[in-house]
């Protein structure tokens, strides 16, 4: 199946915007004597940061001296945050941290640099859940095994529902009001 145009761009993403670069500046200025350390270190870290968004997950590198990768599968994602400070706000950056099941709280991958963050986090929440480019669920044909499954399902809960409604009806008509006990006896 052919991607989307929404999910053709996130497919191509691979460098974070020049954003972010302006935002690691005013970042190292909070602390001034280690500015220009800072500085060389948000650097390399923002001129070796990529991303490589596929078919089956995506993967984060960076590092000069110490190159760190992760790669997460689309399938172990469990949970999507948006994060913003009010300078990356300003700049019109947000972060999407993601997070797997692998028992730390911390974001297990933090995608930073991207002014399409919504539209990211949108890509993610699809494949997480399975969608697959081009297949949405109105677009099943009528016959396919989905489809029946979910019409099977629907019959099941009506016919749940339906019993429910009787039962009630039931003990509503036939049963009188309970008289409270007392605590006293």
């Amino acid at each position: 199946m052919p991607a989307s145009n929404d999910d053709a761009s996130i497919l191509a993403l691979e460098r974070p915007h020049r954003s972010l670069w302006t935002y690691y500046l005013l970042r190292s200025l909070v602390f001034p004597p280690a500015f220009p350390i800072l500085a060389i270190v948000y650097w390399f870290r923002y001129e070796t940061m990529r991303y490589r968004f596929s078919a089956e997950g995506l993967s984060m590198s960076w590092g000069l001296l110490f190159r760190r990768e992760v790669i997460i599968q689309y399938a172990r994602i469990q949970d999507i945050h948006l994060h913003s400070n009010v300078v990356e706000r300003w700049l019109g950056l947000a972060r999407v941290q993601i997070q797997t099941a692998s028992g730390n709280a911390d974001a297990e991958m933090t995608l930073e640099g991207f002014r399409e963050y919504e539209a990211i986090r949108d890509f993610l929440y699809g494949r997480m859940r399975g969608v697959q480019p081009g297949r949405a669920k109105a677009e099943r044909p009528e016959g396919s095994l989905a489809s029946a499954t979910e019409n099977q399902l629907a019959e099941s809960l009506r016919k749940v529902a339906e019993e429910l409604r009787e039962l009630r009806q039931t003990l509503t008509t036939q049963a009188p009001p309970a008289k409270p006990r007392s605590t006293h006896d």
